[in-house]
């Protein structure tokens, strides 16, 4: 089956990753960028490290056939440095034009910070003033709950912010809900420890249905799997979902949402997947 991986770190992934992962489907990947391991002292250091999600890293996805896409921001992580988060995010529009750039992203909080929600806040500013999509990261385990119900609170009360535009990630039992209810696109990530596993995602879309909602693997330096989404699909095929409702997860909805985006591109297909899914 044809799958999209919405949210995955392929600079922290061998070559092997991405030959692995057209072997089993995937046509297409979006890389927000995120933490690398120690924080950054400098902007220039993240325009290095844009530079690598803009032209690096799709040269290696398109190797074996997968359209690399990607996100820019400076993340939660390092967003306690307010200075450098301005220097950033005065720098990302360079960047914006680029070939495979869907949007700002990954931007949320990480341990719910007076200083990390004025970058994030600063951040929505600049996606509402170029018309970008946004990609939210929602906190770890015991930060969960109250970070995403922060995010929430922020998102509704910037009138220019279309529901429809923003990707909630990292969602999971407590907080699915919540964003759904609230028009936003929902991200669940496969993780093995601090997200979900493919059980528990199919559990949640037994649950709150399939509108809205895809799944990712978010493979990064730490222990996870780039092959999370084929096996979600597993699982779902295991429980007897029809391939229909499996597609609409793991293509049809990634698609819905990224075409929304002007430097989205439609990937070669099997089976061409329908407008307006």
């Amino acid at each position: 089956m044809d799958y999209i991986d919405p949210h995955i770190h392929m600079i922290s992934r061998t070559t092997d990753d991405y030959h692995r992962m057209a072997r089993c489907g995937c046509v297409a990947i979006s890389e927000p960028a995120f933490w690398a391991g120690f924080d950054r002292g400098s902007a220039d250091g993240f325009r290095d490290y844009f530079r690598h999600l803009v032209e690096v890293e799709p040269r290696r996805a398109a190797q074996f056939g997968i359209q690399h896409y990607s996100w820019l921001c400076i993340n939660a992580k390092e967003a306690e440095n307010v200075s450098l988060s301005r220097d950033v995010i005065a720098m990302i529009p360079e960047f914006l034009q680029k070939p495979g750039v869907l949007g700002i992203g990954e931007i949320g909080l990480n341990k719910n910070t007076r200083n990390e929600a004025i970058v994030f806040q600063e951040h929505v500013d600049l996606a509402m003033r170029t018309n970008e999509l946004i990609l939210i990261h929602t906190p770890h385990l015991e930060d969960k709950l109250k970070g995403t119900r922060m995010i929430l609170d922020m998102l509704k009360s910037d009138r220019r912010v279309n529901p429809a535009r923003v990707c909630v990630d990292h969602v999971e039992e407590h907080t699915v809900a919540a964003a759904l209810d609230g028009g936003f696109w929902c991200g669940m990530t496969l993780y093995p420890t601090t997200k979900c596993t493919p059980q528990r995602a199919v559990d949640i879309i037994e649950r709150h249905g399939t509108e809205r909602i895809m799944v990712n693997s978010a493979g990064d330096w730490g222990k996870s799997d780039p092959l999370a989404v084929p096996e979600f699909i597993l699982e779902m095929r295991r429980r007897g979902h029809p391939e229909t409702v499996i597609r609409k997860i793991v293509l049809d909805n990634p698609l819905a949402f990224f075409r929304q985006s002007a430097r989205w591109r439609e990937p070669a297909l099997r089976v061409e997947a329908p407008r307006g899914a």
